[in-house]
């Protein structure tokens, strides 16, 4: 049988997923396949990086995972490491918001900005008594008729008010995208919220019987499969040692499997292959050209437009996605070095409107206990957003000291941190704006017909999460091994 040969360009979460399916599901189907994984970084895994310093556990990228998506879930059981899983610290459930310089605690119920309990919204401090009878306007808003897609913040004014959007909404959901609502695309970020406007007239009334369904779910929760191990119940799951726990397992499974792991090896360009046999050409820095019969990209849109042929007519989508660029700053305290914590809190968020550099404080040791040493305390601030980019570029000690000010003007800490550690993402979140979907959806299709067997995964196409982008290696081997 002709062995074949693909490559997979980058060596992030949605690169080691895809290499690991290509190999798995080429052997299952009984298909001759050779895989190779080319990355220009040093170290593989992206943005998931965890680092270990003096009993801390800090991580540069993502700390956790939706356990809710099961593709991450998935993979782990198939790596043998889902005995290594935990889930958030029960105690630290609750989560605040910044509003007039006082932290409020968010109201119990609410989702997504939208309210599912009276009292706690109704007693909140967040929003005028205006904003809270707006909201609960939801209830008699007839619902929109479908006009395809549109901006979550315009959505949630529309059903909410203008209140919610950027009190409660805004902070929220837009710390997960770095970007502003209003610019952000509905389907391509909350698109079951357009369907419970559709199915049941409002989105209070759509929560509220989302939280029926989940209620008689605990009751006769699915049973898991023939010896599997519980998984934590959690909505949010890391592991002990920290993320890149995933990422080491990834890459030994690969090298047993025989796949192979190339970093600090640049791609330069893919081009079609003009000699008899495999249909690409892939040059790298160092001089070498490797013959491929599939190109799986995973690198961020703009770095892939670079690698493309000149003449490939959709790079106009991959050079156009915008992107945001973000930092975290990670301050570790001694033992009793912070009299007051939030009780019960796993940070707090802070709107737009409240003109602070911070975007979010995660009270890391509150929210994971396995990454400080008890009494020690550990947190992480986020700076960066769309239309608020500088702060990335400022030096460290200008970002340390404006930060600082921040956690003192809403936690009144004053203590020194042992250490401080800033990672800058730069255009690294990118911004699915309205029309998103349609964009990708008219790419996919003609770059299928321009350049066939080159394949397209990764954060600026489905999915910006650890589950979503290993879903979308999943598909993409699935893709590859029928096609090949």
């Amino acid at each position: 049988m002709e062995s074949k040969h693909v490559i997979v360009v980058g060596g992030g979460i949605t690169g080691l997923a895809t290499a690991y399916y290509v190999e798995t599901k080429a052997r299952a189907a009984g298909k001759s396949v050779t895989v190779t994984l080319l990355e220009s970084d040093d170290k593989l895994g992206g943005k998931v990086q965890t680092e270990q310093i003096d009993g801390f556990t800090i991580e540069r990228g993502p700390d956790s995972f939706l356990a809710r998506k099961v593709a991450a879930v998935n993979l782990i059981r198939e790596l043998g490491i889902d005995d290594e899983l935990v889930g958030q610290n029960p105690a630290s459930r609750k989560t605040y918001i910044l509003h007039r310089k006082k932290l409020h605690r968010i109201p119990a119920g609410m989702n997504v900005g939208v309210p599912t309990q009276f009292v706690p919204f109704a007693t909140t401090g967040l929003l005028t008594w205006a904003g809270k009878i707006r909201a609960g306007m939801d209830l008699f808003k007839p619902k929109a008729e479908v006009k395809g897609d549109q901006s979550i913040g315009l959505f949630l004014e529309r059903r909410l008010g203008k209140e919610v959007v950027d009190y409660l909404a805004e902070p929220l959901l837009a710390g997960i995208y770095a970007g502003d609502l209003r610019n952000l695309s509905l389907r391509s970020t909350f698109p079951h919220l357009e369907g419970l406007e559709q199915k049941y007239g409002s989105l209070i009334k759509g929560m509220l019987a989302q939280a029926q369904e989940a209620k008689a779910q605990q009751k006769t929760p699915p049973q898991p499969e023939l010896g599997a191990r519980p998984i934590p119940n959690s909505m949010f799951l890391s592991f002990r040692t920290g993320l890149y726990r995933l990422i080491e397992r990834l890459e030994y499974v690969l090298e047993k499997n025989g796949v192979t792991l190339r970093t600090g090896t640049a791609v330069t360009k893919v081009e079609k292959n003009a000699g008899e046999g495999s249909a690409y050409a892939v040059h790298l820095e160092t001089g070498e050209t490797l013959r491929a019969d599939a190109v799986v990209m995973t690198a961020p849109t703009y770095d892939c437009a670079r690698l493309l042929p000149e003449h490939f007519a959709q790079k106009a989508y991959l050079l156009q996605l915008p992107y945001v660029s973000v930092a975290n700053v990670v301050l570790a305290f001694g033992k009793n070095a912070i009299d007051e914590q939030l009780e019960g809190s796993s940070g707090f968020v802070v709107p737009r409107k409240e003109g602070r550099t911070i975007t979010a404080c995660t009270l890391t040791s509150n929210k994971w206990p396995h990454t400080a040493d008890k009494g020690k305390t550990l947190m992480r601030f986020y700076v960066g957003r769309a239309g608020d980019e500088q702060i990335v570029d400022k030096s460290d000690s200008d970002i340390i000291e404006k930060v600082r000010k921040d956690l003192f003007d809403t936690m009144k800490v004053e203590a020194e941190p042992l250490f401080s550690r800033i990672t800058r993402w730069r255009k690294a979140m990118p911004q699915y704006t309205v029309g998103h979907l349609d964009r990708v959806k008219t790419f996919v299709e003609e770059s299928r017909k321009e350049l066939p067997g080159i394949y397209f995964a990764g954060s600026g196409f489905y999915g910006l999460g650890i589950p979503d982008c290993i879903a979308q290696g999943l598909n993409t081997a699935e893709e590859v091994i029928q096609e090949i």
